[in-house]
């Protein structure tokens, strides 16, 4: 007598696999090759033959590396070599810090701590190399935070181009791509923190206590007014998971 196996595992075991192994033959392609951010990849016709697979296998690697930004799909011209990015990282983070937000508030925790980590090891540098134009600018950020402060208004965006302009002087794309990715997952998870109304108004005053020490040119006091500016979130955590 003969058995059929209906379990649903059997027709979907392959695919997955083969998805995986048609991305890392297009990204060793690309290695192989030499090809930059911005480069052009070949055509689908001619990534199948270079890869060794068929157009739908192509085509649903294209989407794994897609969406990690290894290769850019702009419709109508052709497949690129993507630019750096840490888009899958913030959603993957973002969705973790939203998940355990109602609970422990776990992964925003560890988000501030880098942050916090990033900004306070680099402090010495900073103050290295900033320059007038650039304290000027963030004198000018923290300013527009206190107006709006005292307005009772949010300044979101605001404090996302403060904590750019201060690392922007060390010339690091990628601490700038760091900045802003843990930037944006705390922005987006720490709403699911309880606030009070005079947060605004301090944190608006710790911006200026930083701005303070880079035009001081104090490293030590960038490092303290940086610890300053993330107690009150720090706070708000341990309230949270004490509730």
């Amino acid at each position: 007598m003969t058995t059929i196996d209906a379990s649903p595992l059997r027709g979907a075991e392959r695919p997955g696999p083969r998805r995986q192994e048609v991305a890392t033959k297009i990204k060793e392609y690309i290695l192989r090759n030499r090809l930059k951010p911005g480069n052009i990849l070949p055509t689908e016709a001619e990534l199948c033959e270079a890869v060794g697979a068929s157009r739908s296998s192509v085509r649903e690697a294209v989407k794994i590396l897609s969406a990690l930004d290894i290769v850019e799909v702009r419709h109508g011209h052709g497949t690129f070599v993507g630019r750096m990015s840490l888009n899958a990282l913030v959603e993957s983070l973002t969705f973790r810090g939203l998940l355990s937000g109602e609970e422990d508030h776990h992964v925003l925790g560890q988000v501030v701590d880098v942050r916090q980590t990033l900004e306070q090891g680099l402090s010495t540098q900073v103050i290295a190399v900033l320059d007038d134009e650039h304290r000027e600018a963030l004198s000018a950020l923290a300013g527009e935070m206190e107006s709006l402060a005292d307005q009772g208004k949010d300044f979101i965006e605001v404090d996302r181009a403060f904590h750019l302009k201060l690392m922007e002087p060390l010339g690091n794309d990628l601490i700038l791509q760091l900045t802003e990715a843990f930037w944006q997952v705390q922005a987006i998870v720490a709403p699911t923190l309880r606030t009070e109304p005079e947060d605004r108004v301090i944190t608006a005053q710790r911006h200026r206590a930083i701005v303070d020490a880079v035009v001081a040119g104090d490293a030590g006091a960038l490092h303290s007014a940086i610890a300053d500016h993330y107690a009150p979130i720090r706070a708000n955590i341990a309230r949270a998971v004490g509730s």
